[in-house]
């Protein structure tokens, strides 16, 4: 079970942080990843981090968005500068094996970009 928090309204220019916490002693086994969707449009991947730490990021984060993991405190967090517009969806916490089973989602967290 993954339960996400730290969304929220915030003005364009703005940061916030997400977290994600497991259940169980296997997070960090888990592949983890935040996807964000917006109502009418695809899920689309923001960020991953494998179970050694090693990153990968949509294209349109341009270095405005960190994933880390606290696997003692099994914790996945995204940490958000800059936000703009365009970055308002609903945003998923996800974790997997490395073989693709115990996939497993978040009930997700709002993110309002607004002037």
């Amino acid at each position: 079970q993954l339960v996400e928090s730290g969304g929220g309204l915030v003005q364009p220019g703005g940061s916030l942080r997400l977290s994600c916490v497991g259940s169980g002693n296997a997070f960090s086994t888990y592949i983890m990843y935040w996807y964000r969707q917006v109502p009418g449009k695809q899920r689309e991947l923001v960020a991953q981090i494998n179970t050694r730490g090693y990153t990968n990021y949509g294209t349109f984060v341009k270095g405005r968005f960190a994933i880390s993991r606290h696997n003692e405190a099994n914790t996945l967090y995204l940490q958000m500068r800059d936000l703009q517009l365009e970055d308002t969806a609903v945003y998923y916490c996800s974790g997997k094996l490395p073989s693709g089973s115990g996939e497993s989602w978040g009930q997700g967290t709002q993110i309002t970009v607004s002037k």
